[in-house]
């Protein structure tokens, strides 16, 4: 840890990113662990640590668990649900199974007005959800706050300063907790406040200079917000010295790559080669409809083909990667309940036999974090202010085999749908919006005659993650306006529909 920030211990809770993303927003870093380092890590530069919560019970033999040691650092702790739990079980206090488990809301009675409650209302909400409670308090501690099926909801030691949340201040359900986490990180742990957008520009520039010496840099520009700010802050470190390329697979939204590489040469004078791929890609997905074997195949090749390109540069020595946070955390195998969720490109899919020393200016970064680092960067809105797009691009928005009459058809509808968004001024409202091209054909009637053509479904939700989405409420108007230009304007659609699901229990995507 380089910064003077909060260590969070990560014991296999859904909402441990989200505990960093609220430290990160009172402008204090916060890094993530697991529990198989947190003995070996090292602490002289922390101001405080966070046990997560978990699925686990701590009594079980398997549970995850870290040493006595964490106790004796004299540095603030807070313990939520599992992680207070687990301080109550490692200082000799009693966790037992609750006979009814308490999940969602529930009213928070302050029994000591400790400086973690600074400005919160007695009797105000709170998110519970375990079926475990503390029993008995360990020696040396004292009730600070109950609920209603909580005899101990909050939890403090009487001398040092570590406390205990039956609850999850974390959760935007909790009325107070952003309030409670500030208390503790600002005014318990004296947290220094300079995680900015400005100085985390300024020092990965002067670090990219070090690390770089002077030295040719290569980036793969896929022109998603990642790689494309990764390799502005880099050309900003060495200027010239960075030589871009971007490989179009002939998925992306139309005339996306060109675009890319010609506002990014305009704009900030960036060195990006175009590289056209598409006859290759469409190819080897000819007559595939499964998805995981077109996802397979789409990633195989585009290593290939990156790999490929990247021996052009035969004076280079370093590669830029926009691997952000997020990857890494997800990527990486951690002792206990966590396991690996997915393989990101960015973090292990590139050949071993590549040398180049890797510049990953991003690593440290939310996804809301690289869109300002971004915007401060005066990287042009189309670009940082795009809607997520899939690796597999419009590979998983074709439902059934890709041929590149479908491929002209779904980027043309796609195209039309987000220019009635922009120019009606909601494509800023929408966490993502695309077209889908359906495997099916419906019965139409034009100009008096019959036609036997294609669907389009259009999705578009709200979301603050992606984790959780809402379908979003277009007006009458708007998707009159939508239909009736993809269906005049597109050779081949004759139907257009709208997807009205929610995530859970669909996935934004369709494939």
């Amino acid at each position: 840890m380089t910064h003077k920030g909060i260590v969070v211990i990560d014991f296999g809770s859904q909402y441990t990113q989200l505990i960093a993303r609220r430290i990160r927003e009172m402008k204090v870093y916060s890094e993530i662990i697991s529990p198989s380092v947190a003995d070996k890590f090292n602490y002289s530069t922390v101001s405080g640590i966070i046990l997560s919560g978990g699925p686990n019970s701590v009594y079980d033999k398997e549970s995850p668990t870290i040493s006595n040691r964490i106790f004796s650092l004299d540095i603030p702790i807070l313990g939520i649900c599992y992680g207070m739990q687990l301080i109550a079980i490692k200082n000799s206090g009693v966790v037992s199974h609750s006979q009814e488990r308490e999940y969602g809301r529930s009213n928070l009675t302050i029994l000591s007005r400790d400086v973690i409650f600074k400005a919160v209302k007695n009797k105000s909400i709170v998110w519970m959800s375990h079926s475990d409670k503390v029993k008995e308090i360990p020696k040396g501690y004292v009730k600070i706050a109950m609920s209603e099926n909580s005899e101990t909801a909050a939890m403090k030691h009487s001398q040092k300063q570590i406390y205990g949340f039956q609850f999850h201040p974390e959760v935007h359900h909790t009325q107070f907790g952003y309030t409670m986490l500030h208390n503790f990180v600002i005014f318990i742990c004296r947290a220094k406040q300079d995680w900015t957008s400005k100085n985390f520009i300024e020092r990965t520039v002067e670090e990219i200079k070090e690390q770089a010496n002077g030295k040719i840099v290569i980036s793969g520009i896929s022109g998603g917000v990642d790689s494309t700010v990764a390799s502005v802050l880099v050309k900003r470190a060495v200027g010239k010295h960075l030589k871009g390329f971007l490989i179009d697979t002939g998925l992306l939204r139309y005339n996306e790559g060109r675009e890319t590489v010609e506002c990014l040469k305009r704009t900030i004078n960036m060195d990006v080669e175009y590289v056209d791929s598409a006859k290759l890609f469409l190819r080897r997905l000819k007559n595939v409809e499964d998805p995981e074997e077109k996802r397979r195949i789409i990633g195989k090749t585009f290593i290939e083909v990156f790999a490929d390109k990247a021996k052009s540069f035969k004076n280079a020595e370093f590669l830029v990667q926009g691997t952000i946070y997020p990857d890494r955390i997800e990527s990486q195998s951690q002792k206990g309940p966590s396991h690996v969720i997915k393989t990101h490109h960015n973090v292990g899919g590139l050949p071993k036999n590549m040398k180049f020393k890797l510049i990953e200016p991003l690593k440290e970064l939310f996804k809301d974090e690289v869109r300002r680092i971004g915007i401060d960067l005066e990287i042009p809105s189309e670009l940082i202010l795009r809607h997520p797009f899939p690796g597999p691009g419009l590979g998983i928005r074709i439902l059934g085999a890709v041929t590149e009459e479908s491929v002209i058809m779904l980027q043309k509808a796609d195209k039309i749908y987000l220019d009635v968004l922009k120019e009606r001024h909601e494509y800023g409202n929408i966490w993502q919006a695309f077209a889908v091209l359906l495997p099916v054909k419906t019965v139409g009637v034009m100009g008096d005659q019959r036609t036997y053509d294609n669907v389009i479904a259009l999705r578009a939700v709200t979301s603050v993650d992606g984790m959780t989405a809402d379908w979003y409420g277009f007006s009458k108007e708007t998707l009159q306006e939508i239909s009736k230009r993809i269906i005049n304007e597109v050779k081949g659609v004759n139907r257009v529909v709208y997807d009205i699901s929610t995530k859970p229990p669909s996935t934004i995507e369709w494939e």
